[in-house]
């Protein structure tokens, strides 16, 4: 019964392919020269190789964006990465109706890659495609160990960066719900729109921002408007770049 459930996972995940690159998943075995696992980066000490795998990743976008600050940047480096695990674990879940396990210790990603993450996963384990499995696997997993580490290195406010993780979660379910919709495949978008108000619905989410069809407003800001040339996103609880201090906004 459980074979019949999960026949249609197949290795590659080619059915992410279409939905475009923060869809998409590189699967197999990785070759020596592979980046490190997620729980490698998440558990490693400083003295480690790839201790400082979050910091050369913060650094690297705040030298693409300019970044004033190093915690605009860190906020910058989470919400892209908590994309392409939402977008990944959600567009499994709504084509195939199965999960791929996204363990920590089977993700591999590589600090070094342009955007998207460049995510690579060592195996393809399927798992059941419900709200709770999706919370567990991508809160649990990366997104509250993720959290910690940036809260703890650059001092950014937890309503930040679960405001980062909730309109990470919206933008997939919009971009997904817009595929399916063009494509003709209704199902696939009634299934992404219900796991993803099931998702904004947990603890860690609730009260992030709201969500009206496949609109999201968030409660936060990202800090994206302190980059030269930036300014407010569309889910922005701001309408334009505050004048006033920025730490009010990291809330």
């Amino acid at each position: 019964m459980v074979l019949l459930l999960f026949v249609d996972l197949d290795p590659e995940l080619a059915a992410l392919r279409p939905l475009g690159g923060f869809f998409v998943l590189r699967t197999g075995a990785a070759p020596c020269s592979s980046p490190p696992t997620l729980a490698h980066v998440y558990e490693a000490e400083a003295s480690d190789p790839y201790g400082d795998a979050l910091t050369f990743r913060v650094h690297k976008v705040a030298d693409a964006l300019r970044a004033p600050e190093t915690r605009v940047a860190a906020s910058v480096a989470q919400q892209g990465l908590a994309a392409r695990l939402w977008s990944v674990a959600l567009g499994c879940a709504a084509l195939y109706d199965a999960l791929p396990d996204l363990d920590p210790r089977l993700l591999r990603w590589d600090p070094d890659g342009s955007a998207p993450d460049d995510l690579w996963l060592s195996a393809v384990r399927p798992l059941p495609a419900d709200a709770a499995t999706l919370a567990d696997v991508v809160l649990h997993g990366h997104l509250r160990p993720l959290t910690e580490t940036l809260r703890g290195a650059y001092r950014v406010a937890p309503g930040l960066l679960w405001g980062n993780a909730a309109s990470a979660l919206a933008g997939a379910a919009r971009q997904l719900d817009g595929w399916a919709r063009a494509s003709g495949r209704t199902d696939v978008a009634a299934r992404a729109r219900d796991l993803a108000t099931q998702l904004l619905a947990h603890p860690l989410l609730a009260g992030t921002g709201t969500l009206t069809g496949t609109a999201f407003r968030r409660r936060s800001c990202c800090l994206y408007y302190r980059v030269p040339g930036g300014g407010v996103c569309g889910d922005c609880c701001f309408t334009r770049p505050p004048r006033s201090s920025p730490r009010a906004a990291s809330g």
